[in-house]
C-alpha cells in the first residue's frame, strides 16, 4: 500500500512539473533559490526534498512557504543554517553537482552551452560581431565585482525583482542554440570584445527602460547599444 501510495505522489508530482508553466530553465544549483523564486530548478528542488523525506508539496516549480519549511527542516537535520535558502552549501548537503560553476576562466560545456543560448535568444539575426559582443558582456560582468561569479548566477539573475535578461522571463532561453551563437560564445572566451568593455546592451526600438538607456555609451553593432 505504501508503495502504491508513493507512486501516486511521484505520478501526481511530474504532472505538476509539465504543466507548470516554468518559464525559468536554469538547472538545479545554478543560482541561490529563496522564497518566491519559480522555475525547473525550483521543481527539482522541490523533488530531491520530497525522495529525502522533507516534504515540500508537489513539485510545481514554485518556492512557497511549504517548501521553504523542507528546507529548513533539511538544513536543521544537516547542521547547516536553517534560512530556507537554498544556496551552495544547501546544494552540497543536497548531493547537487555544482562543479559545473566556471572560475579562473575555466568554463564547462553546460557554462558555454547556456551562453550561447542566450546569445541565440538575444542576437540572432545580428552581425556576427554583435553576437559575440553579446556574450563579450556576460563575460565582463562575470569580472566585475557588482555581478555575480558565474556565467548561470548571471544570466538568471533577479534585480528589483526582475530578470536581467528578457529570453529567461518569456522562455526564449529555452531554444536551442545553432553554431554560429555557440561559435561566437568561443570567440567570446578566447578575449574577442567588439565592445571593450560593456556589461550590458539593449536594443532602443523594444526598451524604454531608464536603468539600461542611462548607462555610459559604449558602442552600437547592428540593432543593440552597449555600455558599461
Amino acid at each position: 500500500m505504501r508503495k502504491i501510495i508513493l507512486a501516486k505522489v511521484l505520478l501526481i508530482s511530474t504532472l505538476f512539473l509539465i504543466v507548470t508553466p516554468a518559464a525559468i530553465a536554469a538547472q538545479l544549483g545554478d543560482r541561490v533559490l529563496t522564497k518566491g523564486c519559480r522555475g525547473q530548478d525550483v521543481a527539482q528542488l522541490q523533488q530531491v526534498l520530497n525522495n529525502k523525506g522533507f516534504w515540500s508539496g508537489y513539485a510545481d516549480g514554485i518556492l512557497g512557504n511549504k517548501t521553504v519549511d523542507a528546507l529548513v527542516k533539511f538544513q536543521k537535520a544537516k547542521g547547516l543554517k536553517a534560512d530556507g535558502i537554498a544556496g551552495f552549501e544547501t546544494f552540497s548537503a543536497l548531493g547537487v553537482d555544482t562543479s559545473y560553476r566556471g572560475s579562473s576562466g575555466r568554463f564547462s560545456t553546460r557554462d558555454v552551452e547556456l551562453l550561447a543560448k542566450l546569445v541565440y535568444a538575444e542576437a540572432r539575426g545580428e552581425p556576427y560581431s554583435g553576437q559575440v559582443a553579446v556574450a563579450a558582456t556576460v563575460l565582463n560582468r562575470l569580472n566585475n565585482p557588482a555581478y555575480p561569479k558565474s556565467i548561470p548566477e548571471i544570466i538568471f539573475q533577479v534585480v528589483d525583482g526582475h530578470y536581467q535578461y528578457s529570453p529567461v522571463l518569456d522562455g526564449q532561453i529555452n531554444l536551442v542554440p545553432d553554431e554560429t551563437a555557440r561559435r561566437a560564445v568561443v570567440d567570446a572566451l578566447s578575449g574577442v570584445d567588439p565592445t571593450g568593455g560593456a556589461t550590458t546592451f539593449y536594443n532602443p526600438s523594444k526598451t524604454s527602460d531608464q536603468w539600461v538607456r542611462n548607462r555610459s555609451y559604449v558602442t552600437a553593432i547592428g540593432n543593440h547599444v552597449f555600455s558599461k
